[in-house]
């Protein structure tokens, strides 16, 4: 087999065999730049060589700030419980984290990846194998030199598909072994001190942007499966000083352990008010806080009037409502295709985020996705939803639709239970608070959740809707998606992978194990000065990377 270095020097180029087949896509109008940069910076391409394999420059708005030393800085955000990285299910808990364990990869605005504890990698021609090599003379807190053996173990822990909820085993695909759900023999290999590959045994295109996710933080090889709020151990500059569930968590410069790289800021306040936009705002108003995870709706306008800086960001993030298929009667899917049919994605859009946003099509596959397909219109039929629901023997059934109790989330599962009752369905709403809402996710019979962006579709549905899945919240089994999803997870050529993706699109459709009505755009405010604070495409905060202007 070829490894990267070999195609290199018999072919005489300067970058990846099939990243020059992207930059012709991209040239041909196949690949748009986002499309372009997550797919070669993938396969290990420094974003500088795939920007210039189109002739084109990184944008200045790309490249960070280099803020002033020292200073505290208050973040609005939830503040979660901490626990094992590989069952984290949302961005909060690793934006607090990040502070102290670190990751290996880093996807950024632009759609590139760039590498953080890892200096570079390498994929083969084929995506079967990656060469992997660590960052030189980096340290863990403890003392100890960060190297290969750490990189391997986490590998291995993210392979394990017996823990509970550990929603890497998902992102690491065939290097899964189905049959033990442990690492494949073979599949993780040590080169040396600073160097790992990972051999697959076939096509993988979706390993670095599962790396860049934040259940991937890596963990000391002797603290795999820990909580690192509770052992301290990590590479990164920072330490827990205090945290209180629901209220606060606040990181400080570890004066122990010295970075491998800048940092800037002496303190960082995670603020938790709620839920409720309201309260971010109120917060905001009485210097609470100098910047929000995210804000929405009407209090985009709000922020603004504070004299706030606005960031946007178009994303792949989305809300979800979605039919447990292990509660009747949503088994049926002629119950399922009802629903679907009696909602109209642009009313829930408008009143459910402010228009804020784009229609989305019942698949969980973004028109920002290199392998997104377009599929005919979805029809709006009321009558005939009903028709549907009364041949399916369900006209009496009560539709409870579950949502947090925050701003669009309650908004969008609103609209669409006002849909459903003009089309003549029974609904009733019930309304969780956040503090226990998410304790039973993936198990309401009728409820929405908000998912983060994903680089690619086959990263979303690998982790949301694969058979047996941690995050398979819509409990969809269905064995012809599963072997298409296999397909197009292995097939490096857009448009070879998008006629694919068009079957699994239909698939999802037809089967109505969704309704997505819309794709996010995302905003953050913060105050004048803060440095590097702009909306990520999935939620991340970086702290080591804030700071004030000088």
């Amino acid at each position: 087999m070829k490894d990267f270095a070999n195609v290199q020097a018999e072919k005489g180029l300067t970058t990846h065999p099939v990243a020059e087949m992207y930059a012709r896509e991209h040239k041909e109008g196949k690949l748009d730049r986002r499309e372009f940069l997550v797919r070669t910076t993938a396969l290990g391409v420094s974003a500088a060589a795939a920007y210039s394999l189109i002739g084109a420059t990184p944008a200045a708005a790309q490249e960070r700030a280099v803020p002033a030393e020292g200073g505290t800085l208050r973040i609005q955000t939830r503040v979660y419980a901490g626990k094992d990285p590989r069952v984290y299910d949302w961005s909060e808990l690793g934006n607090l984290s990040r502070g102290i364990v670190e990751y290996l990869v880093e996807y950024n605005r632009d759609g590139s990846f760039s590498g953080v504890l890892l200096e570079s990698w390498e994929a083969n021609e084929d995506a079967t194998q990656y060469t992997l090599r660590l960052r030189p003379g980096v340290t863990w807190n403890n003392g100890d030199a960060f190297t290969a053996e750490d990189v391997a173990a986490n590998f291995v822990g993210w392979c394990d598909s017996t823990v509970e909820g550990n929603s890497m085993a998902a992102r690491m695909g065939a290097l899964v072994d189905p049959d033990t759900g442990q690492a494949r023999e073979g599949g993780i290999e040590v080169v040396d001190d600073l160097t790992v590959r990972i051999n697959f045994p076939s096509p993988e295109i979706a390993l670095i942007p599962g790396m860049a996710d934040y259940p991937s933080a890596v963990q000391h090889r002797d603290h795999i499966g820990e909580d690192p709020l509770e052992h301290g151990i990590g590479t990164g500059a920072y330490m827990l000083e205090s945290i209180e569930v629901g209220i606060s968590a606040v990181l400080v410069r570890n004066p122990d352990h010295t970075y491998w790289r800048d940092a800037y800021l002496d303190r960082i306040e995670f603020v938790d008010v709620g839920e409720d936009p309201a309260n971010w705002f109120a917060s905001a108003e009485a210097d609470e806080v100098d910047m929000t995870y995210q804000t929405t709706g009407d209090f985009i306008d709000l922020f603004d009037g504070l004299g706030w800086e606005r960031s946007e960001v178009t994303t792949a993030a989305t809300y979800v409502l979605r039919m447990n298929q292990n509660n009747a009667p949503y088994d049926d899917v002629r119950v399922r295709q009802a629903v679907n049919l009696a909602v109209d994605p642009a009313v829930l859009l408008e009143l459910g985020y402010s228009g804020l946003g784009t229609e989305a099509e019942n698949h969980h596959v973004c028109p920002i996705h290199p392998e997104y397909a377009e599929l005919p219109p979805l029809t709006f039929d009321p009558e005939a939803a009903l028709a549907l629901l009364q041949e399916a023997g369900a006209a009496d059934h009560v539709f409870e639709i579950t949502s947090l109790d925050d701003g669009f989330e309650r908004d969008t599962a609103d609209a669409l239970g006002a849909m459903l009752r003009d089309a003549g369905f029974n609904v009733e709403r019930v309304i969780i608070p956040g503090a226990t809402y998410w304790n039973d996710w993936t198990s309401y019979p009728f409820s929405g959740t908000t998912w983060n962006h994903r680089e690619l579709g086959v990263q979303i549905l690998n982790l949301a809707y694969r058979s047996g899945v941690a995050w398979n919240e819509a409990a969809y089994s269905n064995p012809d998606f599963d072997a298409l999803l296999d397909e197009a997870s292995g097939i490096q050529d857009a448009d070879a992978r998008r006629e694919i993706m068009a079957q699994i699109e239909q698939i999802m459709q037809d089967d109505a194990v969704i309704n997505q009505p819309y794709w996010r755009s995302l905003f953050r405010h913060h105050k004048a000065g803060i440095l590097n604070a702009e909306m990520h495409p999935k939620f991340e905060i970086n702290v080591h990377y804030l700071g004030y202007a000088a």
